[in-house]
């Protein structure tokens, strides 16, 4: 059974034409989305969080890969999500169709793990043998008390992005405003659109909406109950936090319940102040503007005393920037704020405007990364000698090949860097991994090999 998209063209592609800008095409490239990540991960990325539901993958055991943990995003409270489950589709069911695979496997779930709801991702496997994944959900979800959702993002759709976008369309169709749908709108609350809680990042800010009055009304979906999810529509205003992943769910937000959307970072201090700022102007509530104005100016001011020591040292330093999503442009004012300069940054999953973003934000004579590949990368690494790699976790080895000091900056991180604390925190980073004493060591040239005597 092949999937059909809607209102998502395939075929568009951006419209950046600047020497230096990646390809961001939304068009499905043969073999692009093995090389990378693909749609099937997309969604999976934008739905996992959720915390209290399972995540049935109906494919190969490989789709599933490796469940646990395998991005990082944390729950306060129900730990199901980060159980891996699958229905193991093999040669037979190639053969003879997996329905009854699938079948069963829900039914087996519901009975043992009685979650909220459950999620059924289709697969490439899957949806090339022509199971029918929608039909199945709906006659499971006749026979349980609890709603079983189709997630029809078979990778050969395309990259991460689009992936991204289905999971929106899912939560859009089946989640949403599912809870009480003509409850009035709740004042001062909001959405955090895009923000999945990777290594706790979601706790770092939240206590500062609490403190100048802003209520969160649900998280999509980090840290994320389902039943928050079904009353997210209740919300006064969403906050886009990554990148344009989820901008097809907000303008259908707004829409179909009237709820305005901007876009904010939490990465930085200044980016930190200018979203919260930002979300309360958008509010339209001048008690609480005022509010958020007093309280950014205290927090930025006592950040800043307390990453002095740290900026004192790292003053002058030099890094290479690899990331995605709103970290693109973001990181390159964060790095700026400890007196670290740029001297190449890249990405690969992000938008154009992102891309664009990074490029105005970086100095004129920084390098923007066009060749990605490995060989690449060691090439720019050896040619820029940069005190410092911000990147993700595929790009460690790279760095640690060249004796380079790594900062992991993406889904696979143990320490939160969003908000005024996660400044801190990552300061504290930065300078514990450039100032190792291990790199001393690393860099210096090795002993001649012992000549023996001959006997």
């Amino acid at each position: 059974m092949f999937v059909k998209l809607s209102k998502l063209d395939l075929n568009e592609c951006s419209p950046v034409t600047d020497k230096g800008a990646p390809k961001l095409c939304m068009r499905a490239l043969p073999g692009e989305g093995a090389e990378r990540s693909c749609a099937f991960d997309g969604a999976r990325v934008v739905l996992m969080p959720i915390t209290d539901v399972v995540h049935l993958v109906h494919g190969p055991i490989a789709c599933a890969g490796n469940s646990w943990d395998n991005r990082g995003a944390r729950s306060s409270g129900s730990q199901l999500y980060r159980r891996g489950f699958t229905t193991d589709i093999m040669e037979n069911d190639v053969i003879y169709g997996g329905e009854d695979k699938l079948r069963k496997a829900i039914m087996e779930i519901a009975q043992k793990h009685q979650p909220k709801a459950i999620f059924v991702y289709n697969t490439c496997v899957s949806s090339l043998i022509g199971d029918d994944v929608d039909k199945i959900c709906s006659e499971s979800e006749g026979k349980l008390s609890m709603p079983v959702i189709p997630v029809n993002a078979p990778g050969f759709l395309g990259d991460k992005n689009i992936g991204n976008r289905i999971a929106g369309e899912v939560l859009l169709k089946h989640v949403i405003g599912t809870e009480s749908p003509d409850a009035e709108k709740n004042p001062n609350s909001i959405n955090l659109i895009g923000e999945y809680n990777i290594a706790g990042d979601l706790w770092g800010v939240v206590p500062d909406l609490k403190k100048i009055g802003i209520t969160v009304q649900a998280v999509i979906t980090g840290d994320a109950k389902f039943d928050d999810l079904r009353s997210a529509h209740r919300a006064s205003l969403n906050v886009l936090v990554c990148s344009k992943s989820l901008t097809n769910l907000v303008r259908h937000m707004e829409r179909r319940w009237q709820i305005p959307y901007i876009d904010a970072s939490f990465y930085g201090l200044e980016e930190t102040s200018n979203a919260l700022i930002n979300i309360a102007k958008a509010l339209g509530d001048p008690d609480l503007i005022e509010r958020a104005k007093e309280y950014t100016k205290k927090q930025t001011a006592s950040t800043r005393i307390k990453i002095a020591h740290h900026k004192a040292r790292l003053e002058g330093k030099t890094a290479v920037l690899f990331t995605g999503g709103v970290k693109t442009w973001s990181m390159v004012s964060t790095l700026a704020e400890l007196g670290i300069n740029i001297l190449a940054g890249g990405t690969q999953n992000s938008t154009p405007e992102d891309f664009l973003k990074m490029k105005e934000l970086m100095d004129p004579t920084a390098q923007v990364i066009e060749d990605t590949s490995s060989a690449g990368f060691l090439q720019l690494i050896k040619e820029k000698k940069p005190d410092l790699i911000v990147a993700g976790g595929k790009t460690k080895y790279l760095a640690h090949k060249t004796r380079t000091p790594f900062v992991d900056i993406n889904h696979g991180r143990k320490l939160p860097y969003a908000g005024y604390e996660g400044m801190i925190t990552f300061a504290d980073s930065v300078s514990r991994t450039v100032f190792s004493p291990v790199w001393t060591h690393l860099k210096q040239d090795f002993p001649p090999e012992e000549v023996g005597c001959d006997e």
